[in-house]
């Protein structure tokens, strides 16, 4: 008699369950210095003239260096030079242009990659400042549908080479379909972006526009190699380049499915890996920062001028929920994690880290978006805009005494967020966190003296002898949105005011915006590059939706505000430049087209092996400056995903009463 078959597997089984492991990273991975996170969202493309979202960033920061960077440490932001030598300085010219000269390092090259071999004998070669000019004309092409097309219009030539391409594309249809290179040659290329020689770029701007530098630390700017736009066309088999990107950064694209998995390699051709000798600001880990950003609770001090990219792989996964990607973090799975809300009042007690999670070795960072949140009136209706004068401006005024940001911010977002006084978050210049908005501290009696001042005691509306009649407009349908919203209500409530929401779909919302058909609404802002302009620029008349289809949704209109916006915005900072913009905050404290309400807070939890870390606040590259220990790693992982084992010898306890008799019969039958 043969034993039987089926008793292998058996054996097999329960030898597997006492070897078991829920880590879903190789056993190779172990003792190397590879991050792990998540994504939620899939990157639509990673075309740095296009990519703008959060997650898309992740990848083309790392992937592409820029000319520019941000220093890691400082605030307000500071900007240190990258694939440059040094930042420009404006040289001024005739006509009120400006110009600034660019000097790339020495030696620079782009990641290896096949692009370089169909075009050449090599598997990279150097940067050129004619990389630089390429990717600024690719930015400006309509065919690329760039979404930075008003910033560089500030360089001189670039809205005519834009409408050029334009022209030769409907005057003749195979000009279209010709590489980028040679359409960009026949069209004449930017008059105000040239190439001097191989290592210069000299940029001209048709008006004084310093906030260009900041573009210049973005990845819409960094070299890109024309040969990887022509090879990466999506045809024969290539990726298209959107799939494929092609940088000098400190980490290459290895590893691309977006819809599962993104991997980041340390990129060997990258001059801080080549030339530590340099000792470039952007390739060290910086010496100085905030007071208490060393030392005990935060960066170890002889992290001070390392050479960055210690890490040397990141590796992303895409976890649609977030409840599995956090229950991850806390298995030793993810380094670092945001908070999901079911678990924010066990992680967070009395704004820190509760016990039970510093016990574990996490750590809580907290960092200020730079961003506002606020309520808005249209200043285009007769009742709560301009055209009511002193009344309209009154009612503004004593609608914003009652908004209790304080308390929404502990009902809506566990309090997450610094209460606004101004427009302007933390971090950036012309932050004064001891200034007083007059109209946004709880004030209710205030608030109705200014109601009765304007014609509306008690907040009866004299001409229907009811309570004033106004509505709150939400693209937000779902009852937490609702519920939000009515918070705000119920304290205008308490004035006599009548509320309604409006809540619809977004895209119907959008329309009612564009019509002008509304009178509050609630919007946000966060930040392109840290300069106040970036903040200020929303209540430019200029940018008035309702007549140029612009971010100032309030349709604020001032002479004076306007005026002092100009001249602010191609002023560097300087004291004179201060005092304009407090001038201006003075004037939207007056006049209140907002109710300035928070700046959203980020609360990022890390693993206690995790090191370099310092929040942003600001969508910019940081990967290079991390690090982390695998053996610390390896060790919490363990202690805190120990196998229950219960399972198993109760099966191997069932298979031994099955085999044993087996066994027995096996060998009686031998014998």
């Amino acid at each position: 008699m043969r034993p039987r078959s089926w008793l292998f597997p058996l054996v097999g089984i329960a030898g597997w369950s006492l070897a078991c492991t829920n880590n879903p990273y190789p056993n190779a991975d172990e003792g190397k210095k590879v991050y792990y996170s998540s994504f939620s969202e899939p990157p639509r493309t990673l075309d740095p003239a296009v990519a703008y979202t959060t997650t898309e960033h992740e990848v083309t920061g790392a992937v592409f260096d820029t000319l520019l960077e941000y220093h890691y440490l400082k605030r307000p932001y500071e900007l240190i030079p990258g694939l440059a030598v040094r930042v420009p300085v404006a040289e001024p010219l005739p006509e009120g242009r400006v110009r600034y000269t660019f000097e790339l390092r020495p030696g620079l090259l782009f990641q290896d990659d096949p692009c370089f071999r169909r075009f050449g004998p090599a598997a990279a070669r150097e940067i050129t400042a004619d990389d630089v000019v390429f990717e600024i004309e690719r930015i400006a092409d309509p065919q690329i549908n760039s979404p930075v097309l008003e910033p560089f219009s500030n360089l001189l030539g670039f809205p005519e080479f834009s409408a050029k391409l334009t022209k030769l594309d409907k005057d003749d249809g195979a000009f279209g379909r010709l590489p980028a290179r040679e359409r960009y040659g026949r069209a004449g290329g930017i008059e105000g972006v040239k190439a001097l020689d191989a290592r210069r770029l000299q940029v001209t701007l048709s008006a004084a526009y310093p906030q260009i530098l900041y573009w210049f630390a973005m990845p819409f700017s960094t070299p890109v190699p024309w040969e990887a736009v022509e090879h990466y066309d999506g045809k024969e088999g290539r990726a298209p380049l959107q799939d494929h990107p092609v940088g000098s950064g400190a980490y290459l694209l290895s590893e691309y499915d977006r819809q599962a998995r993104i991997v980041l390699s340390r990129n060997p051709n990258w001059y801080g890996l080549r030339h530590p000798e340099w000792k470039a600001p952007g390739a060290v880990f910086p010496g100085e920062g905030e007071p208490g950003d060393f030392g005990p609770g935060g960066i170890e001090l002889e992290r001070k001028g390392l050479p960055l990219a210690q890490i040397e792989r990141a590796e992303y996964r895409r976890e649609k929920e977030a409840i599995p990607a956090f229950t991850k973090f806390l298995q030793g799975y993810f380094d670092n994690s945001g908070i999901i809300n079911e678990s924010f009042d066990k992680v967070v007690r009395d704004d820190r880290l509760s016990d039970e999670m510093r016990s574990y070795g996490m750590r809580l960072d907290k960092s200020v978006e730079a961003s506002i949140y606020y309520m808005g009136f249209n200043m285009d209706d007769p009742v709560v805009g301009s055209a009511a004068g002193e009344r309209g401006r009154k009612l503004r005024q004593a609608m914003s005494l009652v908004v209790d940001i304080v308390e929404f911010l502990r009902l809506f977002a566990n309090g997450r967020g610094v209460p606004a006084q101004t427009l302007l978050p933390p971090g950036l210049y012309g932050y004064d966190p001891a200034r007083k908005n007059p109209y946004r501290s709880l004030d209710f009696e205030r608030a109705k003296a200014l109601l009765a001042e304007a014609g509306y005691g008690d907040g009866i509306d004299p001409n229907t002898l009811r309570p004033l009649h106004l509505t709150f407009d939400t693209g937000d349908t779902s009852p937490e949105g609702r519920q939000s919203v009515q918070f705000h209500v119920n304290n205008w409530r308490k004035l006599g005011i009548d509320v309604e929401i409006a809540a619809t779909t977004y895209n119907k919302f959008q329309q009612k915006v564009r019509d002008g058909a509304y009178q509050l609404f609630q919007w946000g802002w966060v930040a392109d590059y840290p300069d106040p302009e970036n903040f200020l620029f929303l209540l430019w008349s200029e940018m008035a939706r309702s007549k140029h289809n612009g971010p100032n949704t309030a349709n604020f209109k001032h002479a004076a505000y306007d005026k002092q916006f100009l001249a602010m915005k191609s002023m560097e900072n300087s004291p004179a430049r201060l005092a304009i913009i407090q001038q201006m905050l003075a004037i939207l404290e007056e006049e209140r087209p907002w109710i300035e309400m928070y700046h959203r807070e980020q609360y990022t939890l890390y693993q206690g092996w995790f090191a370099g870390v310092k929040a942003t606040g600001l969508s910019v590259p940081t990967l290079k400056y991390r690090d982390l220990d695998p053996v610390a790693r390896q060790h919490k992982r363990a202690e805190w995903n120990r196998p229950v084992l219960w399972p198993a010898y109760l099966l191997g306890l069932l298979v031994l009463l099955i085999v044993v008799p087996g066994v027995r019969s096996y060998l009686k039958e031998r014998q």
